[in-house]
């Protein structure tokens, strides 16, 4: 069975919806875990079910719970989120397939490179007035200029995460 989604624009409740990452460092035997503290977002679903849409990181909000540690990813090691603050994923279309499962296809932009992501996200929740869709999916930090890696610390692909809750917009 395919769940409708409404037709219209929604704004992503950002007091709902959460971006995460998790990278095995020290050789992998350490999983480093965090959140982004500010996200945004807003997309539009279309007549033919389709939809398009941004989300919005401060580069600067990702909390590690490690001070020493957040700021060195806000450095220009990585992030380099004073001459880059924002990561964006600009979705280009994103189709609800067989059941709950969406196909999404987009660009993202971090420390201003950008490079096509084709996600699978879940549609783990909706009615008329909200929905709420769940995808995971791996980064090669390296294609975005992140290739900072003392003493080959650092392997493999990191994982993000999110949950990301959507209101309807009133229409005008």
């Amino acid at each position: 069975m395919t769940v409708a989604v409404e037709t219209g624009t929604w704004q992503l409740d950002s007091t709902a919806s959460t971006v995460a990452l998790r990278h095995r460092t020290m050789w992998g035997l350490v999983t480093v875990k965090g959140a982004f503290a500010a996200v945004a977002g807003n997309g539009e679903v279309r007549p033919d079910g389709s939809a398009v849409g941004t989300i919005t990181l401060d580069a600067a909000s990702l909390d590690t719970r490690s001070a020493k540690r957040d700021e060195h990813l806000r450095s220009a090691d990585f992030f380099d989120a004073a001459n880059h603050p924002e990561i964006t994923f600009s979705v280009r279309s994103a189709e609800l397939r067989d059941g709950d499962e969406v196909h999404v296809v987009g660009q993202l932009t971090v420390r201003g490179i950008s490079r096509p992501t084709s996600v699978t996200a879940r549609l783990v929740g909706t009615d008329d007035r909200s929905l709420t869709l769940e995808a995971e999916f791996t980064v090669d930090r390296e294609q975005f200029g992140m290739s900072w890696n003392q003493l080959g610390m650092m392997r493999g692909l990191t994982t993000v995460t999110g949950t990301l809750r959507f209101t309807r917009t009133a229409a005008a």
